[in-house]
Order: C-alpha cells, then sequence, then structure tokens
C-alpha cells in the first residue's frame, strides 16, 4: 500500500504556476507583464531599493516588453537584473536627442537612454536594452552606463545611432556574449571596457566605436574574440573614429566580415587625430580582418603583446564573473 501512495504521488501535476513561483523565488524581486507577480515595473522595483544599499539584490524579469525608462540610482549598488530570456525580455523607449519634454528640457545624448546605470557593480543578464526611436531620430541611446565595476552577460543592446553608451570617465566595463547593433558610434564613450565573444552588427555605413578614453587612462575599448557583421548592402564601415584624440580600441582575434573597409579606421576629419589616438588590432580575421592596407598610424599588436592583455592587466583588481542564484 505504501508503495501504491508513493507511486500517486509521483504522477501529481504540479500546476505551471506553483513551478514558476518556486523557480523565482530565489530572487529578491520578480517583475512580470502578465500579472503573475506583484510588480509588473522594473523601475517600480529599483525605487523601493533604499539610497545607500551595497547589498546584493536580485530582480528576476520576466518575459515581456517593458515599455520604460530605468535609473539605477548612483546611492544603490550591487544591483543584478536578471531577464528571462534575452530575446523575448525586453526594456524599451523611444528618446532621442531632440525631444522636448513637458518641463521644457530638451534631450540630449547624455539624457535620452533607454536605462541609466549610475550604480556601481551593477550586473545584467539574459536581458535586452532597446532604443526605439528609428534609424533617422539622430543620438537615441539603448544603454548609458556611469557607474563603477557594471557587467553584462548574454545581453542585447539594440537601437541605431549611440546605441551604448559608456560614459563614465576611467570606469570598468565587463561585456560577455552580448549582442550589440546601431549605425553610427554605436559603442561609444570614456569608460574602460572588455568585449568578450560578443557580436557586433552594423545597420549603416558608419563607424563601430567613438571612443572618448582620456590621456591618462591607459585602455578604452578592448574586443576579445568578437564576430563584427553587418546588414545586407552595408559595405563600408570602420572598426571607429575618435570622439577625443586620445581614443584607445582595440581589436584582439576578432572576425570581421567584408564590410570593415580595408584601412579600417577614421580620423574624424582631423588628421592631428593620427597622432594622439590609440588604435591596434591583433590576429584579425575574415574578409575585413586584412590589415596590409590598414592606417599607417594603427598599430598591430605582437602575439605577446596581445597574450599580456588580461583582465587582471586590463581591469585591475577587480575580476568580473557571472553571479549565480
Amino acid at each position: 500500500m505504501q508503495k501504491l501512495f508513493l507511486l500517486a504521488i509521483c504522477f501529481i501535476v504540479v500546476p505551471h504556476w506553483l513551478v514558476a513561483q518556486k523557480r523565482t523565488s530565489k530572487y529578491h524581486f520578480v517583475v512580470s507583464k502578465d500579472h503573475s507577480s506583484k510588480y509588473q515595473s522594473i523601475q517600480q522595483v529599483l525605487n523601493l531599493i533604499p539610497s545607500g544599499n551595497i547589498k546584493p539584490v536580485s530582480i528576476f524579469v520576466k518575459k515581456g516588453i517593458y515599455e520604460e525608462v530605468i535609473v539605477v540610482d548612483a546611492s544603490k549598488s550591487n544591483i543584478t537584473l536578471i531577464g528571462e530570456d534575452e530575446k523575448n525580455t525586453i526594456v524599451q523607449y523611444n528618446n532621442h536627442a531632440g525631444v522636448k519634454l513637458t518641463n521644457g528640457d530638451t534631450l540630449n545624448t547624455w539624457t535620452c537612454a533607454t536605462a541609466f546605470i549610475y550604480g556601481n557593480d551593477f550586473q545584467a543578464q539574459h536581458i535586452s536594452f532597446s532604443n526605439q526611436a528609428g534609424f533617422t531620430a539622430g543620438q537615441a541611446v539603448a544603454l548609458r552606463v556611469e557607474g563603477n565595476r557594471a557587467s553584462f552577460y548574454n545581453c542585447n543592446m539594440l537601437g541605431f545611432q549611440d546605441v551604448l553608451f559608456l560614459s563614465g570617465n576611467g570606469v570598468k566595463h565587463y561585456f560577455s556574449n552580448c549582442y550589440i547593433e546601431g549605425t553610427t558610434d554605436f559603442i561609444f564613450g570614456a569608460a574602460t571596457a572588455i568585449f568578450d565573444d560578443c557580436k557586433i552588427n552594423s545597420k549603416k555605413n558608419s563607424h563601430v566605436t567613438a571612443a572618448s578614453t582620456n590621456s591618462i587612462i591607459p585602455f578604452g575599448f578592448v574586443f576579445r574574440n568578437c564576430t563584427l557583421t553587418a546588414d545586407s548592402l552595408i559595405n563600408k564601415v570602420s572598426l571607429g573614429r575618435p570622439w577625443s584624440p586620445t581614443a584607445s580600441v582595440i581589436y584582439i582575434n576578432c572576425w570581421m566580415g567584408k564590410h570593415i573597409i580595408e584601412e579600417g579606421w577614421n580620423n574624424w576629419k582631423n588628421t592631428a587625430n593620427e597622432l594622439t589616438a590609440r588604435y591596434s588590432e591583433f590576429n584579425s580575421k575574415g574578409p575585413g580582418g586584412n590589415t596590409a592596407k590598414r592606417v599607417a598610424w594603427s598599430k598591430q599588436l605582437s602575439e605577446e603583446q596581445a597574450t599580456n592583455l588580461t583582465n587582471q592587466k586590463i581591469l585591475g583588481e577587480w575580476q568580473p564573473s557571472k553571479r549565480i542564484f
């Protein structure tokens, strides 16, 4: 009789809502668009986190399109945002430079983002940040990161011009297995950032990066083992142009499609930038990876130099890792 009872238990059907509850109960907060959890807005949850927070806070975001601007305040650190699925968990908005707000302010590159990350030690996993302003809207940031030590795993940054704005001067970030697409200068800013195994897709004949690295900062953007692709008919894209004269960008072991121009880089119509911009590559591959005709003011690293560009060398004491909950 006891065996039959245990067998019957094995065949009990567990309601799907109970399974979902168990799966998400390990997080501090759960957000959903289908009203299956208490909160339906990401910002609503961010507002609940007290100022001065340094304790780990995890927020699980269920599949859905979250039409909202989110702000992680500078006083709130150590927040992790985990999407259920990066293809179907999307934070999006359509602000862009030039939009006039009801209070009379006009948005610019610094203020038009969908997501603003000011707090330190922020992490996002399996979520998309999108700006839906459109191809002709001009500057329309999807994700602006100002806080230090932000990391992103399996995330998408989607939009057109100026998509990913790493605006903190010399702060450090890490991106792993992310997809980033845009038109002009769609990865830009003053921060130090490593991009590992990311896919970078160009949607216009323009420029991938516009780094503004300060002269005293040793590294700007470092792309390792990334894949550079483009939409069909796109055939004239540079690896970067210097937003500031001392911009620093490095590509290591990256595959580049035929859309990357032979000369590789652009001086932003200022020959003086050629004396100070810090652009280099190692072992570029693919149709656009032939470095024989690269501009003379860019550099090709030796294998030893490339090997020495470790996380510790670039990021210092901070060693990023994907948080497990």
